[in-house]
């Protein structure tokens, strides 16, 4: 009998500095789902792109942002080692908190898990998600029925709850 069970695996892809090999951040982005899908991640969808401003507001760049679904046969921990691999590859060095980046892929939910996370391990859903716009709006394109893990929260509901100074224009 066939598995008819879809996962629902979804990272957020968010870059703000020009990258020295690729260019403009979506550039950038759109590399890092070609260099995923080398490793044999399956990029199932990805959301419209997005140009945010900085959260918490600065005066660092504007981010391009979008959402991906993906189809893998790897476990949380496993996906989120890639996905820091593929930042590695890219340049991304870690400084301060919220500072802007040459590439940042986030694990946001993993078929709905819950996890505690810790050092290498992967902290489900995303424990910053649900105040982003950045996050939540191309996330809602590619899952207008995703519900949050830990509070059932809709999508629609959390976007609803966003501050509105949380500036997000599609591209």
């Amino acid at each position: 009998m066939e598995n008819t069970t879809r996962s629902r695996v979804f990272i957020a892809l968010g870059a703000n500095l020009e990258h020295p090999v690729y260019g403009a951040p979506r550039r950038a982005l759109e590399a890092a789902l070609d260099e995923l899908g080398r490793r044999g991640v399956v990029i199932r969808q990805v959301s419209p792109w997005y140009r945010t401003a900085p959260v918490p507001a600065s005066d660092q760049p504007w981010y391009v942002n979008a959402v991906a679904e993906l189809e893998i046969d790897l476990a949380a921990d496993a996906l989120l080692a890639q996905l820091h691999e593929v930042e590695d590859a890219f340049g991304r060095v870690r400084t301060v908190p919220n500072a802007a980046r040459l590439i940042d892929l986030d694990l946001l939910d993993f078929n709905g898990e819950i996890a505690a996370g810790g050092p290498g391990r992967a902290t489900l859903p995303h424990p910053r998600m649900e105040g982003r716009a950045f996050v939540l709006k191309p996330l809602a394109d590619l899952a207008p029925d995703w519900r949050h893990p830990r509070t059932g929260s809709s999508i629609q509901a959390l976007l609803a709850a966003l501050p509105a100074d949380q500036v997000i224009e599609r591209l």
